[in-house]
């Protein structure tokens, strides 16, 4: 995954972003697809899975959420609101239009939604 935190990045304009605005507003709002799973095994590393079993305790299994301290829990724990990550894939596809670089977001599940 280095090469791909390595890779050049070019930030959009405000202007860009704004342009893509309406494609993200079609999207779904009953029903979504599931674009790419990502899992978290360690800091600063990323697994791509064609698929992966979830957990009420661990969340996505195999991810490192429950080692990842909170500032919004009393005993800086990991936040039990936070085991699960979701963006738009959409969005993330208008803000990284490289798709290599779209696990570095950190959610776990990016859905058309």
């Amino acid at each position: 995954m280095n090469e791909i935190i390595d890779a050049e990045v070019r930030h959009l304009t405000t202007a860009e972003l704004d342009a893509g605005l309406e494609e993200i507003r079609h999207s779904p709002k009953d029903g979504g697809t599931l674009a790419l799973i990502v899992r978290r095994p360690a800091v600063d590393e990323r697994e791509v899975l064609d698929e992966g079993q979830l957990s009420l305790d661990e969340g996505l299994v195999g991810d490192t959420w429950r080692m990842r301290r909170s500032s919004r829990t009393a005993d800086g724990s990991a936040h039990p609101e936070m085991q699960l990550n979701i963006i738009n894939a959409r969005a993330i596809a208008l803000i990284a239009p490289d798709a290599a670089r779209r696990p570095l977001a950190g959610d776990q599940l990016h859905v058309d939604l």
